[in-house]
């Protein structure tokens, strides 16, 4: 069975796998689609987007897996790409959470003060580029097939110039439909929608016309 390695949001908050990811469905949803799913828990007070990055390499199995990550969980898993390129079958960065809008990497900095991190860590978490996580120069070397799930509506923290500059700079990228994160009271009724565009990325057989379609956009682009 195809494996998958799901990465959850939150930064410095009480977020785990079970929140982001198991009670919305996501996680079985894709079980029953086929799937072997990882997904594990982040530290919840890593010092670095490199040390998160270290643990969850453990979670990796034998053969080459695809990546699903969520918010700021896509810095996590651009940098288990970056160590472990050959690990990974492909990317799914799904609402990517960036510092670039305005007032964002202010307010970042703040909250991760207020929960007590030490100014080292504020530097490292709420530094980068397109991504709190890596320069858009280590973006540009992540060949792996990816895609970028927006979030449908923007927020603050979700930003569609985020997804824009992903989109410009990975090598090889489609954009995949986009809807609210799963931990959202609005999440729900794209919970199927989301399911079959994950599986049609991974390329696992599917007899829906949503999925056909969506492998027709991945052939042109």
């Amino acid at each position: 069975m195809t494996a998958l390695l799901l990465i959850h949001g939150g930064l410095w908050e009480d977020m785990d796998a079970e929140r982001f990811w198991r009670l919305p469905g996501v996680t079985g949803g894709l079980e029953r689609r086929g799937f072997t799913v990882i997904a594990p828990d982040r530290p919840p007070r890593a010092p670095s987007w490199a040390a998160e990055a270290e643990h969850l390499a453990s979670f990796l199995p034998g053969t080459p897996v695809t990546v699903v990550a969520g918010s700021n969980g896509c810095s996590v898993a651009v940098r288990l790409a970056l160590a472990h390129p050959e690990a990974m079958s492909g990317l799914v960065l799904a609402w990517p959470a960036g510092q670039t809008a305005p007032g964002v990497r202010a307010r970042t900095r703040r909250m991760l003060t207020s929960a007590g991190a030490p100014p080292s860590t504020v530097e490292v978490l709420a530094g980068g580029e397109t991504l709190p996580c890596a320069t858009d120069q280590e973006l540009a070397t992540l060949a792996m097939p990816a895609a970028v799930i927006p979030s449908d509506p923007a927020n603050l923290y979700h930003q569609r110039d985020t997804v824009d500059s992903l989109l410009r700079l990975l090598p090889s990228v489609v954009e995949l439909p986009g809807c609210p994160e799963p931990p959202r009271p609005e999440f729900p009724p794209h919970l199927e929608s989301l399911l079959y565009t994950i599986s049609a990325f991974v390329g696992l057989p599917c007899q829906t016309g949503l999925v056909r379609s969506y492998r027709l956009r991945f052939d042109v682009n």
